[in-house]
């Protein structure tokens, strides 16, 4: 064991003598800590303004004046997601999703307003984040580090004279990897830092330990795959070379044609395509704002017969709010189809890109950093659906205002020159209440990490496999 350590310092001593590494080492270093702090400060500024304006909606709703209540439900009301605590590590889809919904009757509206200051910080490298930094250029890093790690003894002789010494192939595998795997630990500080900055806004620690664990695994493999290459191959340029072709296609190529082979195989319709489709259902389902639609005949017919009654003015509730309500219900049901549809096709088109991660490790650790971060896809679609909780307990709300609080005559006479009429059919700001706090909150830990355990057997099964592939040739190494 003490052979291993010895060989790790001083691996370490010669990265303290090499520009090249120290160099590198430094620019990484700046390149990631004002990354860090830049979409760190981005990101709690966007979490801190989304809060605010989320109880800014709130308030202007309830504190609308008296009105009726169907005028409420195209009024309206807008709902936030705030970004999780990880997301100053790994933004992931929040700035490509929108960050807020536009809630109304007989509408489902798509998220907007996607995070576009990011541009104003780094200008045309706005797209880096912590996350992305750790995925595409420490790999590169390490790569510097590692592809000499071998390769170097050969060519400068010392491999002889370190077997005669009683050095195993073993041992200098073992201490090669060992050094890299303390330098990967170094190079996971300012990510621990930014992880406690998590911890401090709510996030757990297992959470943020598991976000650790995750680059610390992928960096590895990286680290690894340097020194079988550099067990294998006899000349430093040959080993730098292959490495940055095996870079370039994991880290460029690969995720590039995952996407395109995935919209392949899986396409989605597009949005006036579903539109339409939808819009073609909706029709069927009659009008709610008429209550002489034949859709709503039956009801019509059923409410007479309940309360025993032959005109809609004897009925003891509203029957314009009566059809907007059963009008909502089965518009709500159909667009919900419509969106599950959607739902699950995006679903499997990330399964299909997420399968990919077994051919390139770069895919595998953006999707479990996203999935532990709170920022993969399943986020975006579960704010989609408490949204669309909230939009619909809030209208049938206003429905049943409308149902219970108005008079038929009243409400078909609104609009007409007697004030009296039009004052009655207003009702009183107190029935705003029917609108309930929304506040997103991030997964739980168990649930992230759920989601991000596939890509970690992925991950795992890599690092396994260039470990044994290290130790095995090691065994056999010869100068």
């Amino acid at each position: 064991m003490s052979k291993i350590f010895l060989v790790a310092r001083d691996e370490w001593r010669y990265w303290g003598r090499s520009k090249l590494a120290l160099w590198s080492t430094l620019l990484f270093a700046v390149l990631l800590v004002v990354t860090a702090v830049l979409t760190a400060l981005r990101m709690e500024h966007e979490r801190s303004e989304r809060i605010h304006h989320q109880a800014e909606a709130e308030e202007t709703f309830l504190s609308q004046p008296a009105r009726h209540p169907h005028r409420m439900v195209h009024y309206g009301h807008y709902v936030f997601r705030a970004p999780s605590p990880l997301s100053l590590i790994d933004p992931g889809l929040d700035p490509v999703t929108g960050q807020s919904i536009f809630l109304e009757g007989h509408r489902q509206n798509s998220a907007m307003f996607a995070d576009s200051s990011a541009s104003a910080d780094l200008g045309g490298l706005s797209w880096l984040t912590p996350a992305l930094i750790y995925q595409l250029f420490g790999p590169l890093l390490l790569i510097l580090l590692g592809h000499g790690a071998i390769v170097r003894e050969r060519e400068a002789s010392t491999l002889v004279a370190l077997q005669a010494q009683g050095v195993r192939g073993f041992d200098l595998v073992a201490g090669k990897a060992l050094a890299l795997a303390s330098a990967i630990l170094v190079l996971l500080l300012p990510l621990g830092v930014s992880a406690l900055a998590a911890i401090s806004m709510g996030e757990s620690l297992i959470a943020a330990f598991a976000l650790i664990a995750i680059y610390f695994l992928y960096l590895n493999i990286w680290s690894l795959l340097s020194l079988l290459i550099s067990v294998l191959l006899q000349r430093r340029s040959s080993v730098l070379t292959g490495l940055t072709a095996v870079w370039l296609f994991s880290t460029l190529l690969m995720p590039a044609l995952a996407v395109s082979n995935t919209t392949r195989e899986f396409p989605l319709a597009g949005k006036i395509e579903v539109d339409l489709a939808m819009l073609e259902e909706v029709r069927k389902l009659g009008d709610g704002h008429n209550t002489e639609d034949p859709a709503f005949q039956k009801l019509r017919a059923d409410l007479f017969n309940r309360y025993n009654v032959n005109k809609v003015e004897d009925l003891p509730v509203n029957l314009r709010g009566v059809v907007a309500t059963e009008g909502e219900a089965k518009l709500t049901e159909t667009m919900n189809e419509f969106a599950d549809r959607r739902m699950a096709g995006e679903l499997r088109q990330a399964s299909l890109l997420n399968r990919h991660g077994w051919l390139t490790p770069t895919l595998a650790v953006a999707r479990a950093s996203r999935s532990v971060s709170g920022t993969a896809l399943e986020t975006h679609q579960r704010f989609l659906r408490e949204a669309e909780a909230v939009r619909f307990d809030f209208v049938q709300g206003l429905n049943k205002v409308h149902a219970e609080e108005l008079s038929y005559v009243d409400d078909i006479n609104r609009n007409s020159s007697d004030p009296e009429v039009e004052k009655r059919s207003r009702v009183d700001a107190t029935n705003w209440q029917v609108l309930d706090d929304f506040r997103f909150e991030t997964a739980s830990q168990e649930l992230r990490i759920e989601n991000a355990s596939g890509s970690v057997l992925a991950l795992t099964c890599w690092c396994l496999l260039l470990a044994a592939g290290s130790v095995l040739f090691g065994i056999r190494l010869k100068p």
